[in-house]
C-alpha cells in the first residue's frame, strides 16, 4: 500500500466518529450496525454488547465489513473507505487495554464509563482490514480504488 493512500484512509478516519459494520447473521442476511470507533494505524477498535447479535454472528464468521465516510455537501465531495476484514474479539487483558485506550482518546467521555467497572458487559473488537476501497468523488462521479493491505 501506498503512503498517499495510508494518508488518505487515516484522514477518513480521523474525521469521522462512527462507522457502518457489517456482520453475517445465522440466516446468511448481512447485519449493519452503526457504531463508534477508534483506531491505531489501519486497525480499528470498537466496544460492543457482550451478548449481542454482533458479537454471535463474529464467533460464526469473523469476517465483516466496515463503513466510514466524511460529511459532505454534495456528491463531488464524498470521500470514504470501504473495508474488509477480520474482527477478532479479544481477551488478552492487554489487547483490551489498548483498544480501552484508544478508545478513550478519541472519547475523552468514555472514561467516566470504564469508571463504573461494566468493562465485563462489554466485547472489544479489533478489526484488522485485508482489503480497503478507497471512495473519491473528487476524481469523478463513483470514483473508487481497490488496495490490499
Amino acid at each position: 500500500m501506498e503512503q498517499v493512500d495510508k494518508d488518505f484512509i487515516a484522514n477518513i478516519m480521523a474525521n469521522a466518529k462512527d462507522l457502518t459494520l457489517a456482520t453475517i447473521r445465522p440466516d446468511g442476511y448481512p447485519q449493519a450496525t452503526t457504531v463508534s470507533f477508534a483506531f491505531d494505524g489501519l486497525n480499528v477498535y470498537v466496544g460492543i454488547g457482550r451478548t449481542s447479535q454482533k458479537v454471535q454472528n463474529i464467533r460464526q464468521n469473523n469476517k465483516v465489513s466496515l463503513t466510514i465516510n466524511n460529511d459532505y455537501k454534495d456528491w463531488s465531495q464524498i470521500r470514504g473507505v470501504s473495508i474488509g476484514g477480520v474482527a477478532e474479539i479479544l481477551s488478552d487483558p492487554q489487547d483490551i487495554q489498548r483498544a480501552i485506550a484508544c478508545l478513550i482518546a478519541r472519547f475523552p467521555q468514555a472514561m467516566e464509563w470504564a469508571e463504573t467497572g461494566q468493562q465485563d458487559q462489554v466485547a472489544f473488537l479489533k478489526i484488522s482490514p485485508q482489503v480497503v476501497s478507497i471512495l473519491d468523488y473528487s476524481k469523478g462521479f463513483g470514483h473508487t480504488e481497490l488496495v490490499k493491505v
